[in-house]
C-alpha cells in the first residue's frame, strides 16, 4: 500500500525506523547493516529527509545520529500513516478496544525498533479474558495480513515487568484514557 505512494524502499524503511517510534535514532553505518543496503542510497535519503526538516541530526564523536523531528508539521500525519500501513489502527480497533479492562498496550519487538516485520509484538497490561483475546487476534490477523504475538500481564504484575529486556524502549500504543 505505502509502496504505491513512496517508490523508494529505502525511504520507507527510514520512515518506519524514525517515525513509528520517535525515540529511535540511527547513524549511517548502523542503518547500512540493519537494512542490508548500500550506504550511498541510505545517505541520499537521510539527506533528503533532513533537508525537508523531517529528521534532525546530532554528532556523537565522529558519528552523525538522526532521529525524527517531532516538531515537524507533518510528523503526526506520517506517524499515523505508518500505523495504518502496519495495521496498528486495526489492532487497536479490533482487539484492544473490545477487550474491556485493558490498562496499557505497548509495541515491542521489530516494529518498536522501526523495522518492518510480518509479526506485531505487543505487551498488554490488563485484566482480560485470554480466550476472547485469541478470537479477536485471529480476526485482526486476517484483516491486516500480519501475525500478532502478545504477552499479557495483570495490572498487579506491572511492577514486576523487566523493561530493560526491551530495546529500544517499548512504544506506548494505547492507555486507559485512549490511544496515544
Amino acid at each position: 500500500m505505502i509502496d504505491a505512494l513512496i517508490s523508494s524502499k529505502t525511504r520507507i524503511k527510514l520512515l518506519l525506523k524514525f517515525f513509528l517510534n520517535s525515540n529511535t535514532r540511527g547513524y549511517l553505518r548502523g542503518l547500512e547493516s540493519e537494512f542490508g543496503e548500500s550506504s550511498n542510497a541510505i545517505r541520499q535519503e537521510l539527506n533528503r529527509l533532513e533537508e525537508a526538516g523531517m529528521l534532525t541530526s546530532e554528532y556523537e564523536g565522529n558519528r552523525k545520529y538522526f532521529r525524527a523531528n517531532t516538531e515537524h508539521p507533518l510528523f503526526k500525519e506520517v506517524h499515523n500513516i505508518l500505523r495504518k500501513y502496519i495495521g496498528l489502527d486495526q489492532v487497536i480497533e479490533q482487539v484492544i478496544a473490545k477487550l474491556g479492562k485493558v490498562k496499557k498496550v505497548f509495541l515491542v519487538g521489530e516494529f518498536s525498533k522501526g523495522l518492518d516485520s510480518p509479526i506485531i509484538d505487543l505487551l498488554i497490561i490488563g485484566d482480560i479474558d485470554k480466550k476472547y483475546l485469541l478470537e479477536l487476534v485471529d480476526r485482526a490477523e486476517k484483516l491486516i495480513s500480519r501475525k500478532i504475538r502478545y504477552i499479557v500481564y495483570h495490572p498487579d504484575e506491572e511492577d514486576e515487568i523487566d523493561w530493560s529486556r526491551f530495546e529500544p524502549e517499548p512504544l506506548l500504543l494505547w492507555a486507559e484514557n485512549g490511544t496515544t
